[in-house]
C-alpha cells in the first residue's frame, strides 16, 4: 500500500535507527542528555537564535510559544486555516486563554497590510493584540511558502506595534529548500520558531522550539507543566540530528514527485482543479458527480491512501518513504481509476 496521507507516516531508516541506538543519553529534565543538548544547540545555531527546547510535538512547541508571548485575554493574529487554530485542540483558549483574529490570506499567506489593519487599538473593549503567527509551508494552502521579503515586511509591522512574531515551521525545511533562503534569515525576523523533525525530515517524533535564552527558559517551565519533560530523550533526539545531516537536501525530490502527481491528476476528467504543488503537498478538487469519499475508496482499493481535505478536496503528501517506483505506481493508479 502506498501511503500519501501525510509525511508523518515515515519510519526511521536503518542508518537513522543505528544512530539512535548508539546515542549517548542522560536525564533531559536535569539538562543532562548530551544528544538532546546537541540537537538544541544545532538548531539554535542554524536559525541564528540563542537557545532551543526539544519537545514531543510541533503542537506543544506552538502552544508553548503562544503561552510565553501572550497574557490572558490577548489576541493572536493568524490565518483562518492555521494549524494553531484548527488542529491543536483549542489550545490557544485552553492553555493561554487568548482569542484569535482570523484573517483570509492568499493560500494562508498573510500580508503586512492585513496584519497592520488587524492590530487592535488600545481600548478596553478590545483584546490586546500581542502576537502574530505565520505558518510555513502553508498546509491548507497546498504547501505554498512565504517570500522572505513578505516575512520581513510583517516583521516590521510587528516591531512598529511591539508585537511578537512566531513561525509554525511544521515544514520549514521544505520552504527553505524550495525558496533557497537560509534558516538564519528566518531567525532575524521571528521571535520564536517551531521546527518539526517528524515530517519531511523523517524522524519518528519530535519538534524543537528556538528563540532567545529568556524565551527558552520560560518555555522550559511551560513544557514541564504540559507534561513535556522527557528523560533519556537522546534516543529520539539522535534521529533529529541524523535527519539534519542527511535528509534536508533530498526534500527537493519530494517536491518534484508532488509536482508530477499534480500534472497527472490534472489530466483526469474526474479532477476539477489543483492548488499549485510548490513543495510536497498536492491538494486537488474532485469534479461534481464524483464523490470525494468514492474517489478515496477507489484509490485505497487500488493500493493508494490519500486523505480527505474538505467537502470535495483530497490531499496527497510525498515523503521520505515514497520513491520513484512508488511515483510510477501512483500515476498508474490515478490514470486507471474507474
Amino acid at each position: 500500500m502506498i501511503d500519501l496521507r501525510s509525511d508523518t507516516v515515515t519510519r526511521p531508516t536503518a542508518q537513522m535507527l543505528e544512530s539512535m541506538q548508539k546515542a549517548p543519553v542522560g536525564d533531559d529534565v536535569y539538562g543532562e542528555d548530551p544528544t538532546v543538548n546537541l540537537l538544541q544547540e544545532r538548531l539554535a545555531e542554524l536559525f541564528g537564535k540563542e537557545a532551543a527546547l526539544f519537545c514531543p510535538s510541533g503542537t506543544m512547541c506552538n502552544q508553548i510559544a503562544i503561552k510565553i508571548s501572550t497574557q490572558p485575554q490577548d489576541e493572536v493574529i493568524c490565518d483562518q486555516h492555521s494549524h494553531i487554530y484548527l488542529y491543536e485542540g483549542g489550545g490557544m483558549a485552553a492553555t493561554s486563554m487568548v482569542s484569535a483574529r482570523l484573517l483570509v490570506g492568499d493560500r494562508m499567506r498573510l500580508t503586512a497590510e492585513q496584519v497592520e489593519e488587524s492590530v487592535n487599538e488600545d481600548n478596553v473593549h478590545y483584546p490586546r493584540t500581542s502576537l502574530v503567527s505565520l505558518e510555513n509551508t502553508c498546509n491548507k494552502g497546498g504547501g505554498c511558502y512565504y517570500q522572505l521579503e513578505d516575512i520581513a515586511a510583517i516583521s516590521e509591522v510587528c516591531k512598529k506595534y511591539a508585537l511578537r512574531l512566531h513561525l509554525d515551521g511544521a515544514r520549514v525545511f521544505n520552504a527553505l529548500v524550495a525558496s533557497g533562503d537560509k534558516a538564519s534569515d528566518y531567525g532575524k525576523y521571528f521571535d520564536t520558531i517551531s521546527v518539526c523533525l517528524s515530517k519531511g525530515l523523517g524522524a519518528p517524533v519530535g519538534s524543537v522550539l528556538v528563540g532567545s535564552k529568556e524565551d527558552i527558559k520560560q518555555a522550559d517551565r511551560v513544557r514541564k507543566r504540559l507534561g513535556g519533560g522527557m528523560r533519556q530523550a537522546g534516543y529520539i533526539a539522535a534521529a533529529g540530528l541524523y535527519a539534519l545531516d542527511n535528509h534536508i537536501e533530498r526534500l527537493s525530490e519530494d517536491h518534484r514527485r508532488a509536482k508530477s502527481i499534480e500534472t497527472t491528476l490534472l489530466e483526469q476528467d474526474w479532477v476539477k482543479a489543483s492548488l499549485p504543488a510548490e513543495t510536497n503537498i498536492v491538494i486537488f478538487e474532485v469534479e461534481e458527480g464524483y464523490g470525494r469519499n468514492e474517489v478515496l475508496t477507489n484509490l485505497k482499493d487500488n493500493g493508494l491512501l490519500a486523505s480527505s481535505f474538505g467537502k470535495s478536496y483530497i490531499r496527497m503528501v510525498t515523503h521520505l518513504d515514497f520513491h520513484e517506483e512508488d511515483l510510477e505506481k501512483t500515476q498508474k493508479i490515478i490514470r486507471e481509476l474507474a
